[in-house]
């Protein structure tokens, strides 16, 4: 390509995406959105029950209809069920409990000081690249990565006077974005595995998918991941994203003033106090039985250790945080540390409103059985491909991130797909193990586009800081460009790994005799 036609295919990306902003934040408010979004499901529901649209369950065979919430017993859910939709709402409590933590840990200092220090020591050429390694490398402690990084990511850029918003987009790129990848085994395996599991016992009643099955390529995704983000952060959002006005450019230089004798005081208070708690839980894991394993040696996902991260990460942050402000003396009562909690609770107000509509429509759309029936009816569109099992897994890839839009979860959409895919890619020779892992392609990469995805509202609420006047388009067309080379990237990888014929994970191949 000429340099002339680089530059005009540059202008055709950027003036796309200024349109995608544009007509994105004309959209309401995201909280009026999200309202208007659980009505109209609604008047969808009545609208498909009329019709009688109905797909059979891919492993009961039971007959599913759309439900009807515009009739009496519809109504009288969506009274008596709205104050639990919303306190049940997941996302919630991850969020305000992780934020009292935080809260105390920035009210106290910690935070700063320890960004500071990361800033300094840090080398510039590096930062990006270890934003979304660290994003990537978040998910092992479930989601706090949306909840911790994400804001952190837009504070360090700020500090180098960067702007704040590429720091925040690079570091959700990776939460969210890379949210399959990893060094470790997160959360989301032995979730996914299971659920592999009870699918190819469909086709094969001995069948075992382990924990481990995508070890190795996720391992490489992480990597991918990471280079990926950062040239997309480089050479398409900061361009686009220009010089940052916002603020004082004062403040942002004062983050790379040197600690004083009290700051590094209080950080060695807060790193000893980090060693004894870890040393705590090591000894946690053996007699207090914090992990679980199944019968067959794997890692359980409901081992109180990976149930209670939330729990683990507010404890640590805020023992780190108070003993950071007794050596820094900046908490010197009680009174001190529960005004910094209340303090990260009143900044969530706006989060708080969004997630009561969001919530609500979440709801309306499991009740209606929609999620269901697209789900289905999206698995037979790829009934073209069955005779070309590279197209049949990229193409099985683009419906599951389509999918992505409209429902979030992973686990509820792997549920559903699973018994559906997983026995008829074993039917064509594909291994479980293959099908989960293009699953889970599809499934990270347009988590950041898209609405469903449940800390969507949050991100939101985080531009804001910056941009008071971002809304969905902003967010929409700034991650765009990451879900688009994420797709494409790690397609591309998973075409390379499947022609050298290299295995997914332990035990794990490629093909189902």
């Amino acid at each position: 390509m000429s340099p002339d036609q680089g530059s005009r295919a540059s202008g055709v990306v950027a003036t796309a995406l200024r349109w995608i902003e544009v007509a994105g934040n004309r959209l309401p408010h995201p909280g009026t959105l999200f309202a208007m979004m659980a009505v109209l499901t609604v008047l969808m529901s009545q609208v498909f029950a009329a019709l009688d649209v109905a797909v059979q369950h891919p492993s009961t065979d039971e007959t599913i209809r759309c439900v009807n919430l515009l009739s009496v017993d519809g109504l009288h859910r969506i009274l008596t069920d709205m104050v639990v939709n919303f306190t049940g709402f997941a996302p919630l409590g991850t969020v305000l409990v992780a934020m009292l933590g935080i809260g105390i840990a920035e009210h106290s200092g910690l935070i700063g000081a320890a960004l500071r220090l990361l800033v300094l020591r840090a080398p510039r050429g590096l930062l990006t690249f270890t934003l979304v390694f660290a994003g990537v490398l978040s998910n092992a402690a479930s989601e706090i990565g949306y909840v911790l990084l994400v804001p952190l990511g837009a504070v360090i850029f700020r500090a180098v006077g960067r702007h704040p918003i590429a720091g925040l987009a690079a570091t959700f790129a990776g939460v969210s974005g890379g949210y399959s990848a990893n060094l470790v085994i997160g959360t989301v395996d032995p979730l996914l595995a299971g659920l592999s599991t009870e699918a190819a016992h469909i086709i094969d009643s001995e069948y075992e998918v382990n924990s481990l099955a995508n070890y190795y390529f996720m391992l490489a995704s992480t990597f991918l991941i990471a280079g990926a983000g950062t040239w997309t952060t480089e050479k398409l959002v900061v361009p686009r994203l220009g010089v940052y006005n916002g603020g004082d450019d004062a403040e942002a230089a004062s983050s790379l003033q040197e600690l004083s004798s009290l700051e590094k005081r209080g950080l060695v208070y807060a790193g000893v106090t980090l060693l004894v708690s870890f040393a705590l839980i090591g000894w946690g894991v053996s007699a207090a039985e914090l992990v679980a394993f199944k019968p067959n040696g794997e890692l359980s996902a409901s081992s109180p250790l990976l149930k209670g991260v939330v729990a683990l990460v507010f404890l640590l942050a805020a023992v780190a945080a108070i003993a950071y402000g007794v050596g820094a003396r900046t908490i010197t009562s009680d009174a001190d540390v529960l005004a910094g909690m209340g303090k990260a609770i009143s900044g969530l107000g706006t989060y708080v409103a969004l997630v009561f509509f969001a919530a609500q429509f979440v709801a309306y759309f499991k009740w209606t059985n929609l999620g269901l029936i697209f789900a289905v009816k999206g698995a037979e569109a790829l009934a073209t491909f069955r005779d070309l099992p590279v197209a049949l897994m990229v193409a099985f890839i683009v419906v599951t991130a389509a999918m992505n839009l409209v429902m979030g979860s992973a686990s509820a959409k792997w549920s559903i797909m699973a018994p559906i895919f997983v026995p008829m890619f074993m039917v064509l020779g594909i291994s479980p193990e293959f099908t989960q892992v293009a699953y889970r392609i599809g499934d990270s990469t347009t988590n950041i586009v898209s609405p469903m995805m449940s800390y969507f509202a949050l991100i939101v609420a985080f531009f804001e800081r910056y941009d008071k006047r971002a809304g969905i388009g902003t967010v929409t067309a700034t991650m765009l460009p990451y879900s688009v080379v994420f797709l494409v990237g790690w397609s591309i990888l998973l075409v390379v790994w499947t022609a050298l014929k290299w295995p997914l994970g332990p035990g794990a191949g490629l093909t189902y005799p």
